[in-house]
């Protein structure tokens, strides 16, 4: 297992934890996922999902730090470790490039916490010799739009489906 040490951050006062997703995440990533907004949900998966099953959500907690990273924001609340946010990439068949997605909390929306969870992924896959990371998303997201302009991706129309947008980052 890779060594990547959770480190904290201050966001509007609060401590919040960075680190890598686990295997032993997969409560803290079902209540994420169910206490997100609709609309929240709906950017995410890209439709109308509102509760994933036990085996998506393992899958989403299956991250090997070879061909499938992420890494999670959390805070204490009240004693209990609460996720607040999470980017993600898998690779494809090839090797050399992966598709990603971020995710936050919607009360933690427009603080920055995407914009640190997506460096925190881009660094890592830097370093793990990805050289593309990319992302279909909804074409209205506006959110998701606002985050690949600061981070420099390109933008493109899905070829396949003109209400989808590719974000594209080649890494050095």
């Amino acid at each position: 297992m890779e060594n990547e040490s959770p480190y904290q951050v201050d966001i509007d006062g609060h401590k919040v934890t960075i680190r890598p997703l686990s295997s032993a995440d997969i409560d803290l990533e079902r209540d994420f996922i169910d206490k997100l907004s609709a609309q929240t949900k709906h950017y995410r998966f890209l439709g109308g999902v509102n509760h994933l099953s036990d085996q998506q959500l393992k899958k989403l907690c299956d991250i090997d730090f070879d061909h499938r990273m992420a890494f999670i924001a959390s805070i204490d609340n009240n004693g209990e470790e609460q996720e607040i946010g999470v980017s993600r990439y898998a690779t494809d068949s090839d090797g050399d490039s992966c598709e990603f997605a971020v995710t936050v909390a919607d009360q933690w929306q427009h603080k920055g916490l995407g914009t640190l969870l997506m460096r925190k992924l881009i660094a890592f896959a830097g370093q793990h010799q990805i050289k593309r990371l990319y992302s279909v998303d909804l074409a209205d997201n506006a959110h998701m739009r606002q985050l690949a302009g600061d981070l420099g991706m390109q933008s493109k129309r899905d070829p396949d489906d003109a209400h989808q947008v590719i974000y594209s980052l080649e890494l050095d």
